[in-house]
């Protein structure tokens, strides 16, 4: 006579047989869960309640978290063209030595002016200094501000750095100053190097100016580079400050690069020998009227930023040859 139970068990005895047969291996210990109408009610309901049961005796086993790695100190070079001693690179330096590793590496001497100029011909030589601190790794170096930048790529760092900054140079590099500027030639190195860079200038030639300023808004400024999740290895940025106090200086301006230039006379004199010599003047005008310049927001007591770049190429120009150049 067949009973519930023996109905159970037969049933049970056929599944397992089943699996035998198909090659599968039913866990050691544990019940064939069986899905709704593949047999007795009641087998289906103690299976549920053990693994319920199971369920609140064995511990929940969480999946582990991959292993993080500490993220890479940042390396900030920095370089500028008015000599290692100069008070606003060492400004500069203060300004940002908490938010990565500080490298420098600068002239020996002031070379303002310098351009994109590279030493061909003559050895280049750097010697270890201690101008910034115990902590600061510094270099002078008998090249120009190109030179300073490709040395500390080759033959300073082992990798290249996370941003370069040139500055703070003494004196202004808005307008056309910048295709002259030893500071923003260091800048635009960098950035062929893939490198992002910013120069920064005040316009005080004084060895006392006050660069209070100028050190708020270069920390700012790098920190929200250093912060972004991605930057365009190849910005550069041309930063200039107006020669006021901190609390007048009213914040920054995105601008561009304005239409003006120096109105040059050469003073021609006589040296004691009396051979003549020729002394660079003139005087700055500046051509553009408009309101988004680098030299209006100085005038305005802002600090410009003005992005610029290596590629000299004029692509308006460039398409029109196209069309009406026939060769």
């Amino acid at each position: 006579m067949f009973t519930f139970a023996t109905l159970r068990k037969e049933y049970i005895y056929k599944v397992k047989k089943d699996q035998r047969d198909k090659g599968a291996t039913a866990a050691a210990g544990t019940m064939t869960k069986l899905k709704p109408g593949q047999g007795p009610e009641e087998t289906q309901i103690n299976t549920k309640v053990k693994a319920a049961k199971e369920s609140e005796v064995s511990p929940k086993i969480k999946s582990a978290k991959p292993a993080t790695t500490l993220k890479e100190e940042p390396i900030i070079l920095i370089t500028n063209d008015d000599g290692v001693t100069a008070p606003g690179i060492i400004a500069l330096v203060e300004a940002v030595k908490d938010l990565g590793k500080i490298v420098v590496i600068a002239p020996d001497k002031a070379q303002s002016g310098m351009g994109h100029a590279i030493t061909i011909g003559l050895p280049l030589r750097m010697v270890r200094v201690n101008y910034f601190g115990e902590n600061i790794e510094a270099y002078s170096c008998s090249g120009t501000p190109v030179d300073c930048v490709k040395l500390a790529v080759d033959k300073i760092l082992h990798r290249k750095p996370d941003i370069c900054l040139s500055g703070v140079n003494h004196g202004a590099n808005h307008s056309i100053n910048v295709i002259y500027s030893g500071t923003m030639s260091a800048a635009l190195e960098a950035s062929i190097e893939s490198i992002p860079s910013i120069g920064f200038s005040l316009l005080d030639y004084s060895l006392d100016a006050d660069f209070s300023g100028a050190k708020k808004y270069a920390r700012l400024i790098v920190q929200q580079i250093l912060n972004s999740k991605k930057v365009n290895k190849h910005l550069c940025l041309n930063v200039n400050f107006p020669a006021v106090g901190v609390n007048e200086l009213k914040g920054l301006k995105v601008c561009r690069q304005a239409y003006a230039k120096y109105e040059e006379d050469f003073d021609e004199r006589t040296d004691p020998t009396g051979k003549k010599y020729y002394w660079l003047t003139g005087e700055f005008v500046n051509f553009d009227r408009g309101r988004d310049t680098d030299v209006w927001a100085l005038n305005h007591n802002f600090a410009s930023v003005v992005p610029v770049q290596f590629d000299l190429t004029d692509y308006a120009l460039k398409e029109k040859l196209e069309k009406t150049f026939n060769f």
